[in-house]
Order: structure tokens, then C-alpha cells, then sequence
């Protein structure tokens, strides 16, 4: 079964700026040809949901004292199924997830908005303990916010603020997913060059940009979070920061070849992991896939040959070898 950066501008590569983001205690960095357009290239219908959001929210920080918080996150990475598990999981009847939207991103970009706003968009406990006592389970709650893996600052504050918290990873082919990844950003207007001129600017864009966001947290790097197709395909070097903060034993890694090839064996994992019973398995379907024309051979090698040292220190990680690189 198949599925799926208030710093006054200046220049970047391809002749961008840095422009002030207008929300308070924020710093951002457009890239090229990208500025105040590009809010305004979202889908419409993404913009209405968060509207939406913003208000249900808004209405919750009064009783925010009552609500849950996760006891697991889906973590990334971006353009690895993070999507279709979330869906999947949010079927099962003791799992809640985030009110409207999976991804919260609290823990990367809206940290400034403070432990309140983000149990708002948890449900009540006591609701949550109602739904889960007829499947016969403890209440969880999640959301899947994919940059939190690759954020620096992530693994800190979500220790912080969730102890005991389980990780769920979905990882996928590099390669692919920096594909992916790049007509996810095109779609959604983040992008602006095609994807061999991206992978020529993404040295440039993402320099110094980690190193901003460690040494003032009210940072945000527009390119670190949209333009990184191959440092957030370097895998190895994420888990290993999570496993540093987390230990082993709380962090499951899930191979999206795997889930898409047999969802059942998968979803039987991570409910293992979560210690959650099996009340039957949902409708497994391929959720958020972007079309896109073959990538170039060329291309494809390049881009195999440099993950390579990369997807074998993972396999050492892992203690197994990932779907992708079994065909290789």
C-alpha cells in the first residue's frame, strides 16, 4: 500500500534584503526576490485556518490552566509523512491532537507567546479523559511541528517544558525529500528559484544563520526554516542532538519508506512506543504530496554522493539500514 530569520536590510544572495518582521520581539530574513509578498502568496485557505485558530485559541487562555499538554511530539522531518502519521494518530479515540492545525511551532518560532497560549490549543483534560476511558486508555495529546527538529534551540525548551516527553521521527530518502521539499516551498511562495539554482544558494542563505538564532533567541531565519534542502536531509546530526537531550529510549524513528509500504506494521510500532492500544486500524492515506517532474540524474547523483557519509553514520545509529539506501 503506497502514500506518502528589527536588523536593518541588507544585502543576501541573488540581491534579497532583511526586513523587519512585523510582529513584536521578532527578527526575520526574507529571501531573494521574497519580502512583503510573500504572506500575500499563501493559499488563501491557509490564511483563513489560521485566522481561525487564532480566534478558538484566543478563546481558550482563559481555562489554558485546564487543558493538556503533549505527552508526545511529532518532530519531523519536514517532508517525511509527519502529516499522514499525524492524521492517523489523531484517529485513534485516546489521542488528541492541536485544535485546526498539527503543526504549533511553539517550540521554534512562538516561543515568546508563553506556556498558556501553547496548552490553548490542547483540549480540557477532563474532556480528553472522557473520550479516552471508552477505548480503555490513558488521554495523550500531540502535534507535529517538523522544524522543531532541525531548530537549535527546540530540544532545550521542549525538555524544559514537556518532561517525559516522547519523539516520533519519520525520515525518508535525503535526496527526495530535498525534492520535496523545494516544491512544498514553491507552492506555498517561499521559494522563488528552481531547485539546482536553490541548492547553488543554500551555502550563502543558511551561513551564520544557526549561530543567530543560538545567540538571540528572538531570531527568526527565514531560510534556516525554508531554504535548508540538504543540511535538514543530513539526518544523523539531528537525531544525535535530540538523543543528547532526550536519551534513546524516548525517541522512535520511523523509516517513511517502511510506513508507506506496510502502514499497519508501522502504526503498530509507534503505538508500542506510546504504550497506547490498538483499537483498529484507520484509513492509512498519503496526505500533503506535492506533484513535480523528475529530478535530473545529474542532480540526483550529486545530491546521493554527498548524503551518502551522512546516511551511513545513520545506519550505525539506527542499528539498521534505512529503506533508501537498500537500493542503492
Amino acid at each position: 500500500m503506497s502514500m506518502e530569520d528589527r536588523t536593518a536590510a541588507q544585502p543576501q544572495p541573488g540581491g534579497a534584503a532583511i526586513a523587519a518582521d512585523s510582529r513584536p520581539g521578532r527578527e526575520r530574513q526574507p529571501t531573494t526576490g521574497q519580502s512583503a509578498s510573500l504572506q500575500g502568496s499563501k493559499p488563501f485557505s491557509y490564511a483563513v485556518r489560521q485566522s481561525a485558530r487564532s480566534a478558538l485559541v484566543l478563546g481558550s487562555l482563559p481555562t489554558s490552566w485546564a487543558r493538556m499538554l503533549p505527552s508526545f511530539l511529532i518532530v519531523g522531518a519536514q517532508r517525511c509523512g509527519t502529516t499522514s502519521m499525524g492524521r492517523t494518530l489523531c484517529e485513534h479515540p485516546a489521542v488528541s491532537c492541536a485544535v485546526l492545525d498539527q503543526e504549533v511551532h511553539y517550540f521554534d518560532n512562538e516561543y515568546r507567546r508563553g506556556l498558556a497560549w501553547y496548552r490553548s490549543h490542547f483540549p480540557l483534560s477532563a474532556v480528553a479523559r472522557r473520550a479516552a476511558r471508552a477505548a480503555g486508555a490513558a488521554p495523550a495529546a500531540f502535534e507535529s511541528s517538523p522544524y522543531y527538529m532541525f531548530h537549535p534551540l527546540a530540544p532545550e525548551r521542549i525538555a524544559r517544558d514537556l518532561p517525559g516527553v516522547k519523539l516520533l521521527i519519520l525520515l525518508r530518502d535525503p535526496v527526495e525529500r530535498a525534492y520535496s521539499a523545494h516544491a512544498h516551498e514553491v507552492a506555498l511562495g517561499h521559494e522563488t528559484e528552481p531547485f539546482e539554482r536553490a541548492l547553488e544558494l543554500e551555502a550563502a542563505r543558511l551561513n551564520g544563520q544557526e549561530a543567530r538564532i543560538v545567540a538571540n533567541p528572538g531570531y527568526y531565519s527565514y531560510s534556516h526554516q525554508h531554504h535548508a534542502y540538504r543540511a535538514r536531509g543530513q539526518y544523523v546530526e539531528q537525531v544525535e542532538r535530540l538523543e543528547r537531550v532526550f536519551g534513546r529510549d524516548r525517541i522512535l524513528v520511523i523509516d517513511s519508506g517502511h510506513f508507506f509500504a506496510d502502514p499497519e506494521s508501522a502504526y503498530d510500532r509507534v503505538l508500542r512506543f506510546l504504550a497506547l492500544p490498538n483499537r483498529g486500524y484507520p484509513a492509512f492515506k498519503r496526505r500533503n504530496a506535492q506533484p513535480r517532474s523528475p529530478m535530473p540524474d545529474s542532480v540526483r547523483a550529486a545530491l546521493d554522493e554527498h548524503f551518502r557519509p551522512y546516511d551511513e553514520r545513520l545506519a550505525a545509529w539506527l542499528g539498521w539500514e534505512p529503506s533508501w539506501r537498500c537500493d542503492r
